[in-house]
């Protein structure tokens, strides 16, 4: 019987995946194989498991993938459909956690990661259902996930309660610190002597500025006699002005580091990281300042998800 039932949605699946938005009577058209209301049935139930978007044009429904076909995993879906979608009726051996001991967490798409952070469904939205849900809204932008509430969530999947929201919210942080660790230990080796050295170090160690950044922050990074990067410092929080940047603040971690230069690096939330008056303002002062104390401000890097710019470069 689950055989037979696998065919049969196979014959739906497989027919479907080449088109890119369609209306039912094309579905019909591409799935000729099989009976008009059992691809009318599966079509449904591709739009309540969030896999498929429906909205009504002209007086015609329309469908079109959620997520990218690429990614949309048919065999994972069909099983999810034979099998049920809550995790003790799944085999133990497709089951996100298990599958996650056996193949490592890299093997794992979005919508497993999430499950196991939701841990627990609700009734009728299992924590497998909800994982989809959660990673076809995302599907385009997962970097998004961070900056939204519980009730953003909740609105997806009912499956994500104030635990669940917790538990993804504290794997994303933790995941991030763990990415910024990592980021500031890859570069060490790197030698900055020019602008797009500059760029290309600050584009590495500060993606997570310019990407989530919901203020302004600005950081140095400490360099030795070489110029490679010893260390960076996160010394203020705030919209940038050169009145509250103080020296003492900003040179304070590069007497301590030995530091024989550093880069000042800032981010734009806007997104646009054209410099602003006071930008150049506190590039003069702190060039100034490490003057008198030996220290060369190398550059000032603004990063924004646009693009990173050297204030030097753009004078």
């Amino acid at each position: 019987m689950s055989i037979e039932r696998r065919q049969r949605l196979f014959a739906v699946i497989e027919p479907l995946v080449t088109l890119n938005d369609f209306s039912s009577e094309e579905a019909k058209q591409n799935c000729s194989e099989s009976h008009p209301a059992y691809v009318t049935r599966t079509l449904g139930q591709l739009v309540t498991d969030g896999v498929l978007q429906r909205s009504e044009v002209a007086g015609e429904f329309r469908y079109r993938w959620i997520e990218s076909k690429k990614t949309f995993e048919a065999a994972v879906w069909i099983d999810s459909q034979i099998h049920g979608t809550q995790i003790k009726e799944t085999p133990t051996e497709d089951r996100p956690r298990e599958r996650l001991l056996r193949l490592g967490a890299a093997s794992l798409s979005n919508a497993e990661l999430l499950a196991i952070l939701i841990r627990v469904g609700v009734v009728k939205e299992s924590a497998v259902v909800g994982g989809r849900k959660v990673a076809n809204r995302f599907a385009q932008r997962i970097e998004d996930l961070s900056k939204c509430t519980p009730k953003d969530l909740k609105d997806v999947s009912v499956a994500v309660k104030k635990d669940s929201y917790c538990q993804i919210m504290a794997g994303i942080e933790l995941g991030r610190r763990i990415a910024s660790i990592e980021a500031n230990r890859t570069p060490i080796a790197t030698k900055i002597t020019s602008t797009k050295e500059a760029i290309d170090y600050c584009q590495r160690a500060f993606a997570r500025l310019a990407t989530d950044g919901v203020q302004e922050e600005f950081h140095i990074v400490t360099l030795d006699t070489k110029h490679k990067p010893i260390q960076t410092h996160c010394i203020t929080i705030g919209t940038l002005d050169a009145s509250l940047v103080h020296p003492r603040e900003v040179f304070h971690p590069a007497i301590r580091d030995s530091s024989s230069a550093i880069l000042l690096v800032h981010n734009h939330p806007s997104g646009d990281p054209t410099p602003s008056r006071e930008d150049h303002q506190v590039t003069d002062r702190l060039t100034e300042s490490g003057k008198i104390l030996g220290i060369n401000v190398l550059d000032h890097i603004i990063v924004a998800r646009q693009r990173c710019l050297s204030i030097r470069e753009s004078s």
